[in-house]
C-alpha cells in the first residue's frame, strides 16, 4: 500500500476584533492529493473558559452547513474556497462573548490524517495597537528619514560636483585665452625690434647719402 501523508492545516494563532465589527478566521491546508470533491472542514468554538467545544460550521459535498441555533446564529459567513485550499470564515456583529479557541478540521479523501489548528480569537471595545505594528511603523520611518537623507546628500554632491566642473572649464577656457594672449604679445614684442632695426637702417642708409652727396657738392665747388 502506498504511504499515506497527513494532511496539515494551518490558521493565524490569534486574531483580534472590536465589539460590533467583524473578524475572518483564515484557514488553509496542504495535502498530498488532489482536492477532492468530498472535501469537507468543519469550525468548532470552545468559549474562553469552557471546556467543551461545539460545531458552528461545516462544509461537505460543495455546500456550507452553519449553525443556525446556537451563540453565532446569522452571524457566520462562509468565505473559503476548496480549490484555492481554503475554508475561511467570517463573524460578524462581534460580541465579548465570543472570545474563545476556534478550531478548523479538513478533511480530503483520501487524505483524512492530520491535525487540526486553532485560533483564539479576543474581542475589545478598541482594537489595540500592536507592538509589532508599532515597531513596524518606527523602523519604517527611520528608514524613510535615512532614504531621504540620501537622496539630499547624493543630490548636492551632484550639483558640487556639476558646478566643480563649470569652474574647471571656465578655468581652463581662461588659461587658453591667456595663453593666446600672451603669444599674440609675444609675436608683437618679436616684430618691435625687427620694425626698430628696419628704421634704423634706413635712417643710416638716409643720412650716408646726404653726406655722400655733400661731400660730392664739396668737391665740386674745389674743382672750380
Amino acid at each position: 500500500l502506498p504511504r499515506v501523508q497527513a494532511i496539515v492545516v494551518y490558521t493565524d494563532k490569534e486574531v483580534h476584533g472590536a465589539v460590533g465589527s467583524r473578524v475572518t478566521l483564515h484557514c488553509s491546508f496542504w495535502s498530498s492529493e488532489w482536492v477532492s470533491d468530498d472535501i469537507s472542514f468543519t469550525w468548532r468554538y470552545q468559549p474562553e473558559g469552557g471546556r467543551d467545544a461545539i460545531s458552528i460550521f461545516h462544509y461537505a459535498k460543495g455546500q456550507p452547513y452553519i449553525d443556525e441555533v446556537g451563540t453565532f446564529k446569522e452571524r457566520i459567513q462562509w468565505v473559503g474556497d476548496p480549490h484555492w485550499k481554503d475554508g475561511s470564515i467570517v463573524i460578524h456583529n462581534l460580541d465579548y462573548s465570543d472570545n474563545g479557541t476556534f478550531t478548523c478540521d479538513v478533511k480530503n479523501p483520501p487524505d483524512i490524517v492530520g491535525k487540526t489548528s486553532q485560533v483564539t480569537l479576543y474581542v475589545f471595545e478598541k482594537v489595540p495597537t500592536r507592538y509589532g505594528v508599532v515597531l513596524g511603523a518606527v523602523i519604517g520611518g527611520i528608514l524613510g528619514v535615512v532614504l531621504l537623507l540620501l537622496l539630499l546628500f547624493y543630490l548636492i554632491r551632484y550639483c558640487w560636483l556639476r558646478r566643480q566642473a563649470a569652474l574647471q572649464r571656465r578655468l581652463s577656457a581662461m588659461e587658453k585665452g591667456k595663453l593666446h594672449k600672451a603669444a599674440k604679445d609675444s609675436k608683437r614684442g618679436r616684430q618691435t625690434p625687427v620694425l626698430y632695426a628696419m628704421l634704423d637702417h634706413s635712417r643710416s642708409a638716409k643720412a650716408a647719402s646726404e653726406k655722400k652727396s655733400k661731400g660730392l657738392g664739396e668737391s665740386r665747388k674745389d674743382k672750380k
